[in-house]
């Protein structure tokens, strides 16, 4: 039907007038009981032009559409307030009425069919002199689509609100759209065919968590990219680290197979990408395998490949990471932890320059330059059976050693402000820096995660200073507390290149182990204590104090709970 129904009458427009009400003195325009104010078509023109040109048009749709969404809903509760009593047919077409009321709109319907009890709803009506097609003609132009975004918006939400049903709108002829006039037609959303897509229209989609996802995506990006012009910078002045950095820069441009040796999370992959940079295969690829992080029965498939049907689950021919190395150089960090058959298919690979897949026939040549690292004693590990003694002489032809954070005290300021730029671009945050006494905190601390505890520390502390504030000691203590774990039982010695022995987790507790037994403690009053020191430490955040003990915060939080409970 394209000419309006005659027999559709619209309510009494009295009632809805007499809830106007203007007061200029107080500047106040109410309707109902509802703070309305008056635009002009000219603002509402600039401000909706300025949306498009930010956002985009689909974006901008979006957003005018769920701006009448939110007026339709309010204009649906008053539509039943007014008339309690009449048929739902007629009272429905409060609604056009407010249309109008508001200078948005002229409505004309054309039909409705409105049956509650099936449920059913058809609608089409004529808009005459819509606002946002005398704003696309005189702002934006001609659009590629319909234009009238918020008053379909209002539709929607009246006609949904008012039914209780899911109503949808499209507008299929448009003013706007180069079209003769403006009809839209509503019924329920699952009669069309593209309903979710158009429902989607009505959720908020922050700009901020794309930003964030992009910046994300740009920093990773940033992190991966290694210009093979670029060599990477090495913060240190101490003498221990320069005196190193000597020896790497020394041997780097040879293609002499070189060992790293230092305690993890003092750096040697970035030094490994050092060695990459400053040879003659700078612009080949640099690989790097953490053969901890691989398990033993995959380790040789990981480094040499694998041909298809070499084991089960083995369904296609794949490459290892010494061909994806060819022409470059391959980092092989925790060496030590290589299974006795890649110890041995390595060694061949150093003396021969040749591999086999798993599973495969023949050789193939591979030109790869290795740098390989560990955190533990070769030598010992030679002794104990656990490793290659033909292989480690192989690799241990050009050592050394890198020195751990704790015996580099001076660089500690210098990495510490590296750390503070890096992250404050990243998070697009300011401080004002580490105070005295926050610098002092750092310069005072053990360091047994090296420069990478440092660098979790100023992230943490960077995330957590408030805007243009300094990062304070109060916060790089608790920054300490939550990074710093249980020393290891052994750690390698800079200067020696050899393991020292520590204070191991199992001597600690074997030392409260054996003071709680001499002094008679209960172990409920022991469990009380641990809980509330590490709330303490923790300042009653339950999430941190959890992670001190070990444990999930749920975990923690029924212990305390019971804690509480018990006499």
């Amino acid at each position: 039907m394209t000419e309006p129904d005659t027999t559709l009458c619209f309510p009494d427009l009295g009632e809805l007038l007499n809830k106007l009400k203007f007061e200029p003195v107080d500047g106040k325009v109410w309707v109902n009981e509802r703070r309305a104010v008056l635009l002009d078509l000219f603002s509402l023109a600039s401000f909706r032009h300025e949306i498009v040109m930010s956002l985009g048009v689909e974006r901008a749709k979006g957003f005018f559409m769920r701006l009448g969404y939110y007026s339709g809903l309010r204009d649906a509760e008053l539509a039943r307030q007014l008339h309690p009593d009449m048929p739902p047919e007629k009272a429905f077409l409060t609604g056009p009425q407010m249309h109008a009321l508001r200078g948005m709109v002229k409505v004309v319907p054309l039909y409705v069919e409105f049956r509650p009890e099936e449920p059913h709803f058809h609608a089409s009506f004529e808009w005459i002199d819509s606002f946002e097609v005398e704003i696309a003609r005189t702002h934006l132009g001609p659009m590629g689509e319909p234009v009238c975004w918020s008053l379909i918006g209002y539709a929607c939400a009246y006609s949904s609100h008012f039914t209780g049903l899911e109503i949808q709108y499209r507008e299929v002829e448009c003013q706007g759209h180069d079209d003769e006039r403006c009809i839209i037609v509503g019924k329920l959303a699952h009669e069309w065919d593209d309903a979710e897509n158009f429902r989607q229209l009505f959720k908020i989609s922050p700009l901020i968590d794309e930003f964030y996802e992009l910046q994300s995506r740009i920093v990773a990006l940033e992190k991966q990219r290694l210009d093979a012009s670029d060599i990477p910078p090495a913060l240190g002045e101490a003498p221990p680290f320069t005196s190193a950095l000597k020896v790497i820069d020394q041997g780097a441009p040879s293609d002499v197979t070189m060992l790293l040796i230092g305690e993890t999370g003092t750096g040697k992959e970035i030094l490994a990408r050092r060695v990459h940079s400053m040879s003659r295969r700078k612009e080949g690829p640099f690989v790097a395998v953490n053969c901890a992080a691989i398990p033993p029965e995959l380790i040789e498939a990981e480094l040499f490949g694998v041909e298809k049907g070499a084991y089960t689950g083995a369904t296609q021919s794949r490459s290892g990471r010494f061909e994806r190395a060819h022409g470059g150089t391959l980092f092989l960090d925790e060496v030590i932890e290589l299974s006795p058959r890649a110890q041995a298919a390595l060694l061949r690979a150093l003396q021969e320059g040749e591999i086999e897949r798993v599973g495969g026939t023949r050789s193939q040549r591979v030109d790869v330059r290795i740098v390989a690292a560990t955190n533990e004693d070769l030598a010992m590990a030679v002794q104990q059976g656990k490793f290659r003694a033909d292989l480690f002489y192989r690799i241990n032809a050009y050592t050394v050693v890198v020195p751990p954070l704790r015996q580099r005290r001076n660089d500690i300021g210098l990495l510490a402000e590296h750390f503070r730029k890096r992250y404050e671009h990243k998070y697009q945050r300011n401080t004002q820096g580490l105070t005295d006494r926050a610098m002092q905190a750092l310069n005072q601390h053990h360091w047994p995660g090296n420069i990478r505890e440092l660098e979790n520390i100023i992230e943490r502390a960077v995330i957590l200073t408030p805007e243009n504030q300094s990062i304070s000691e109060e916060l790089v203590h608790s920054s300490v507390r939550v990074s710093t774990p249980l020393a290891p039982e052994h750690r390698v010695d800079a200067a020696s290149g050899t393991l020292k022995a520590v204070c191991s987790e199992a001597a600690t507790l074997e030392r409260i182990a054996e003071q709680v037994l001499d002094q008679r403690i209960e172990l409920a009053k022991l469990e009380d204590h641990l809980l509330r020191s590490a709330l303490r430490r923790a300042d009653d955040n339950y999430t941190e104090a959890a992670s001190l003990l070990g444990m999930t915060r749920a975990a923690f939080a029924y212990r305390v709970k019971k804690s509480v409970k018990e006499p």
